[in-house]
């Protein structure tokens, strides 16, 4: 039986959504919404952030509308954000900064 990863507890939350300004919470997730130049640079983001959500095996929620990327990042296994969610988020940061 697989592990699930402990919640963030509420001081935890309020301190990884410091250090993550361009993320809100909505619904009890993660939630970012991206608006690239254009279809291909989306899809680009997309496809780097599958690569990252597979190596920490926890993947998004996401939708993808032309140009725009809306993504939530949260487990629902644990329902809720975990240490693991925190990262694919930095992640999701930090590859955005190269498409936006």
């Amino acid at each position: 039986m697989a592990t699930v990863d402990p919640l963030l507890d509420d001081a935890a939350l309020a301190a990884a959504l410091g250090d993550l300004p361009s993320w809100s919470m909505r619904d009890g997730a993660l939630h970012r919404e991206l608006s690239f130049r254009d279809f291909a640079t989306a899809f680009a983001f997309m496809t780097e952030l599958a690569a990252v959500a597979e190596r920490l095996d926890h993947h998004p929620d996401w939708c993808n509308s032309w140009n725009r990327v809306t993504v939530d990042v949260l487990s629902h296994a644990a329902a809720g954000v975990t240490e693991r969610g925190v990262a694919l988020a930095a992640a999701a940061d930090e590859i955005a900064t190269r498409h936006l």
